[in-house]
């Protein structure tokens, strides 16, 4: 540990690719945390039965603090480090879920989940960063969508977490899963003392010789002079250079050349992950299925788990095949099944149900419709399988591998901001919007999607298999409107290439200075 890493774990391009995306389960307890106890008779007691109104304002805490918590990372990223702010965001979600524990009022709760959103904004912006610049480009994607896979892991655990505590009589049937779930970020503040920082930073703060040990160690068990080894340090080091000939880094970077490009389409796809419905979704399943007709409150819990287990399944094929399948075709084919599924659910919504009362709350209900409700259900798991084996890993991969050096903390924390603040007003709005408009809920949500299909085809280009220095020369090449055009080999380059460029780059300088 003399190097302030353990180099056996670093030398592991997977471990050291995957432990950070702990942070990334916090956001999967979190939903779980609140799903699974809109149903629960001690915590509606507890918290004086709140209209749909209130329980939208409290699950839409922790959105607008993971909204704060992202655009903060834009000054923890670059002055702390990768590292440090990966562990910084786990200690504020131990505070945070301390709060939650302990409320005795919404307020106290809603200040908890506030704290606990902070750190998910912190760890869903700095967690792919970290994992993009220290993963080879062979198996960044698969590495950073791993963050989508431990979201799911978050909600599939906290909810069977919930499942059993619904057992309990009284107010530890929902405290007692909201304590619990500070166990991760303790061992995540804790592991990371044993994982090395990002290279990329390290150069940037002219920490030259620490950034090739680390190079060395992840990518070629320990060889400095590995093949990948210098070409990822030569082309770091010319894209560092580069970058700070160009300016101070402040966010009129973002505004220059073709970043603003960058920055829509990163902010963009980010947007329409939330607007696809998905999130809304894992919140209020418990709604989806009550008012599809499927009653008994254990029951619609069982139906909901079924749900959480095929989302952790079903992102395995993208975690294994993202590098292979490419980043557009998983965005468009996605964003269509999804648009597809939920109009079915509308449909089916539409045709079969009316205006009902449960628990003294108009919904909207399917009775006596067996094939309908199974209808609903089985459309639901269908839509819930798109999202993961499409646009969840992709959208934390592709924001992270757009940005250039310079812009990359403060540019993916705008586009995980992004996710932040349509999260926020989808949840809040969401629980109204079933007891108002019902079944045409679905629609919408289904016409974001196709909309987002047609965005992903006229303006997103391929990324798979470049490093994040050749990812420049794809946007260079322009094409803003037929992404299509780029060639596949654009950007791609040898050692010998790299070596070669630096050379005229020296020759040009010595040129210049006489």
């Amino acid at each position: 540990m003399a190097k302030g890493y353990n180099a056996a774990i670093a030398s592991n391009a997977y471990v050291v690719g995957s432990f950070a995306c702990i942070g990334g389960g916090l956001f999967g307890l979190d939903i779980s945390s609140m799903s699974g106890v809109l149903t629960n008779p001690y915590y509606l007691r507890e918290f004086h039965n709140p209209s749909s109104s209130a329980q939208g304002a409290m699950v839409a805490a922790m959105p607008a603090g993971s909204f704060v918590g992202a655009l903060a990372v834009t000054q923890l990223a670059d002055k702390l480090g990768r590292k440090k702010t990966v562990m910084l965001s786990s200690l504020i979600w131990v505070i945070g879920s301390i709060l939650q524990c302990a409320s005795v009022n919404r307020g106290m709760l809603v200040v908890g989940r506030i704290i606990s959103g902070l750190s998910i904004g912190i760890a869903s912006a700095i967690v792919p960063i970290y994992q993009s610049e220290i993963t080879a480009p062979a198996i960044r994607g698969r590495m950073v969508s791993l963050q989508q896979w431990s979201i799911t892991w978050g909600i599939l655990l906290q909810y069977f977490v919930q499942f059993g505590s619904s057992y309990i009589d009284g107010v530890a049937s929902f405290r007692l899963p909201w304590g619990l779930q500070m166990i991760p970020a303790i061992v995540l503040f804790f592991g990371m003392l044993f994982f090395p920082e990002s290279p990329r930073w390290l150069m940037d703060h002219e920490r030259d010789e620490e950034a090739l040990e680390i190079l060395a160690d992840v990518h070629g068990h320990g060889d400095k002079n590995h093949e990948l080894v210098q070409l990822e340090y030569e082309e770091i080091k010319q894209q560092v250079i580069f970058e700070k000939s160009e300016g101070a880094k402040s966010y009129l970077d973002l505004l220059k050349g073709n970043i603003p490009r960058r920055v829509f389409l990163g902010c963009s796809l980010q947007m329409w992950s939330q607007l696809s419905g998905m999130n809304v979704m894992m919140y209020y399943i418990v709604y989806v299925f009550q008012g599809s007709g499927l009653t008994g409150v254990r029951a619609g819990l069982i139906a909901a788990s079924v749900q959480y287990v095929l989302n952790v399944v079903a992102t395995i094929p993208a975690i294994v095949y993202i590098d292979k399948w490419g980043r557009r075709p998983m965005m468009i084919l996605g964003s269509l099944f999804m648009g597809i599924f939920l109009y079915l659910v509308g449909g089916l919504q539409a045709r079969y149900g009316h205006w009902g009362t449960i628990d003294d709350a108009p919904v909207w209900v399917i009775d006596g419709h067996a094939a309908a409700t199974k209808g609903i259900i089985v459309c639901s798991y269908l839509f819930v399988c798109s999202f993961a084996v499409t646009m969840g890993p992709v959208s934390w991969t592709y924001p992270a591998e757009i940005y250039s050096l310079k812009t990359r903390g403060k540019a993916v924390s705008i586009a995980t901001a992004t996710n932040w603040i349509f999260n926020f007003a989808l949840a809040w709005a969401t629980p109204p919007g079933f007891a108002n408009i019902a079944w045409k809920t679905y629609f919408i949500f289904g016409t974001f999607n196709f909309a987002a299909a047609i965005h992903f085809f006229f303006m997103f280009p391929e990324t798979v298999g470049r490093t994040l220095e050749e990812i420049e020369d794809i946007f260079n090449e322009g094409h803003a409107f037929a992404p299509w055009k780029i060639g596949k080999h654009t950007g791609k380059k040898t050692l010998a290439d790299v070596i070669g460029r630096d050379k005229e780059h020296h020759s040009f300088d010595e040129k210049e200075h006489v």
